[in-house]
């Protein structure tokens, strides 16, 4: 399998390779604006590679089961980046031991299991794992003893992957002995300024022949639960307890993590939520991961924004708007 591939030189003596791998919905040019704050000095050859299968205008690395990872799919993306690393490092004359593997969300996953993984191939430098999960696959075996330093990262509002998943991967790491550090940020599914600070410093650790390591017994208490702020995130178990059922009429956001428009759109229904709180409800759904409201409502685009009142889509609008034709459309009274 051939990856199509953004590659971004150093303006510096780039003698590294770095591996910038992306989540679901996303695509090769996502996360090369990273680079310059993980990478100021231009010391790397930055390969970011695209995912091989489409989702939404986007692409994936793997499918999701009821189990998991889709194992098949999983480990020909894995087999693929392998391939590919191999490659750029001949093109660049680089030396996979001196590279760094890092990705966000599907790709964190995969980079994770890609510098772990027991290999004839040499293990990298180092691992950057930002808002994703250790995974287990059938035929996927970890070589503990020669793992490199590890850093894992989380949003503790992350509602799409649980905080919870990024302390079992310290937490696991640690038990293996793995040189590990773990970042907590109050963050959702994203990164932060401060996390890719974090970030820029493990990495001139890691370049600097540093193996950085920090205590994660601390981690053991149960994750808090996602704060979503003043928009709550509901599922299909929820939806008729929180929605239909609601005494306030509810304004639901119907998004999906690969919807551009959809981030654009979410802090204006933050405002309103903070502005209309006691008198409307706010949540949001994600509909990649609840198909069966998104059909019962017949949601064909997103972001549909839509006002339910006792139990039933009394008026809806399409699209990422300013708040005051938001309101309009939805029927509410506009606030000035």
């Amino acid at each position: 399998m051939d990856l199509l591939t953004r590659v971004e030189k150093g303006s510096g003596a780039a003698d590294r390779l770095l591996l910038l791998v992306h989540g679901l919905g996303a695509d090769e040019n996502d996360l090369a604006a990273l680079v310059q704050y993980l990478d100021p000095e231009g010391r790397f050859v930055v390969v970011l590679p695209r995912a091989p299968t489409p989702y939404g205008p986007g692409w994936q690395w793997y499918e999701f089961t009821p189990g998991g990872p889709d194992a098949d799919s999983f480990l020909a993306s894995l087999d693929a980046l392998d391939d590919l690393v191999d490659s750029a490092c001949d093109e660049h004359g680089l030396t996979r031991g001196e590279a760094v593997f890092s990705g966000f969300s599907q790709g964190a996953s995969l980079t994770l299991a890609l510098g772990l993984r027991r290999s004839e191939r040499a293990h990298p430098a180092g691992i950057l794992a930002m808002s994703g999960f250790l995974p287990e696959i059938p035929g996927l075996e970890y070589d503990w003893e020669a793992a490199p330093p590890v850093l894992v990262q989380h949003g503790t509002h992350d509602p799409l992957l649980p905080v919870s998943r990024g302390r079992a991967a310290a937490q696991t790491l640690a038990h293996h002995g793995v040189p590990t550090v773990y970042g907590e940020y109050p963050m959702a599914h994203q990164v932060a300024l401060e996390s890719i600070e974090q970030g820029a410093a493990w990495l001139q650790a890691v370049v600097s022949g540093e193996r950085p390591s920090e205590p994660v017994a601390t981690l053991d208490e149960p994750a808090a639960p996602a704060d979503d702020g003043p928009v709550r995130t509901v599922t299909t178990a929820t939806f008729e307890s929180e929605v239909l059922g609601s005494e306030l009429p509810v304004v639901v956001d119907f998004w999906a993590p690969w919807c551009g428009p959809c981030r654009q759109v979410a802090p204006v229904i933050e405002q309103m939520a903070r502005m209309r709180d006691g008198t409307y409800k706010f949540v949001k759904i994600n509909i990649d991961e609840n198909p069966e409201i998104a059909q019962t409502f017949d949601v064909q685009s997103i972001p549909l924004i839509g006002l339910f009142r006792n139990g039933r889509l009394e008026r809806a609008s399409l699209g990422a708007k300013p708040r005051q034709q938001l309101e309009a459309e939805l029927g509410m009274l506009v606030i000035p």
